[in-house]
């Protein structure tokens, strides 16, 4: 297929400079010129952020061509690694190094990844001093115990958003950040919060007006998945639960330069359920 991607970077982008260039469709990861010509974005930065505050993590998705090459390409993974986990405990993941295996880089690559990086089998079994109780705001971005990965596999999203991995060796959900009173809706819905910008996210009444983006999907409103709206104690209790991943999104994605809107799908979404993660999508100020 042949396309014009474009490029260049936010504050350089010239399209009289753009090349027209071939794009060969390969198998494994897709490359960023692999996804504008053949996985075009399905949703608007507008809808993720609708999605993601809906209350139903599950209207995420995947683009359904992208989901076939993926389901294609996991069987001989899992057949050479033992299982997902295995591959990505034993290689994806450097724990503790940048991410220097991802066909899509990050626009924070330039301050973050190590130059001449060996890049060796990660090993979950080696004893870690100091272990945290749980996944907190202050960890240090190279700490062993965190890996931060761009999606080999993203979401359908516009190419100028990042749709970056948190992955943890040590819990994200855990009794001292989660009350009782909220447990049981954290299971079912997850996290959520969003960083990098003054006004509210949009609100999950206007989540019909984006519902046409799901048509493919079948997603309709009575088939959503989330509880129902709590006290504004409850509310607050919620929203506490995410604070130190709050924390940490703001400290990697500075506000000034980046909006986010980040999230942690609960167990019945989660694609490997034995890796605590978080997502992130992240779009640079530039764009906005």
């Amino acid at each position: 297929m042949t396309i014009e991607p474009p490029l260049d970077t936010p504050g350089n982008i010239n399209v009289s400079h753009q090349k027209i260039i071939q794009v060969s469709l390969r198998t494994g990861p897709p490359t960023r010129e692999e996804l504008l010509a053949y996985y075009p974005a399905k949703f608007t930065w507008h809808q993720l952020k609708t999605f993601v505050n809906s209350g139903d993590l599950g209207l995420l998705k995947r683009d359904k061509a992208l989901q076939e090459r993926y389901d294609a390409w996991s069987p001989e993974i899992v057949k050479e690694h033992g299982s997902m986990e295995n591959y990505l405990i034993n290689h994806r993941l450097q724990w503790g190094k940048p991410d220097t295996l991802s066909l899509l880089p990050s626009a924070l690559d330039s301050d973050t990844r190590l130059k001449d990086v060996s890049i060796s089998p990660s090993k979950s079994n080696q004893p870690l001093p100091d272990t945290p109780e749980y996944f907190k705001a202050d960890i240090p971005f190279d700490s062993e115990f965190i890996s931060i990965i761009q999606n080999s596999w993203p979401y359908s999203v516009p190419i100028e958003i990042e749709h970056t991995l948190i992955w943890s060796r040590v819990p994200i959900f855990h009794p001292d950040l989660i009350p009782p009173e909220v447990d049981t809706r954290i299971q079912q819905d997850g996290l959520r919060g969003f960083t990098g910008n003054d006004e509210l996210p949009p609100s999950p009444s206007t989540l019909p007006e984006c519902l046409p983006a799901l048509a493919e999907w079948g997603i309709t409103m009575d088939k959503l998945v989330r509880s129902p709206r709590g006290s504004p104690e409850i509310e607050q209790m919620v929203r506490n639960a995410g604070r130190e991943i709050d924390g940490f999104v703001k400290r990697r994605w500075v506000e000034r330069e980046w909006e986010t809107a980040w999230f942690v799908n609960p167990p019945r979404l989660q694609s490997v359920p034995g890796l605590a993660h978080i997502h992130v999508f992240a779009k640079k100020k530039e764009y906005l």
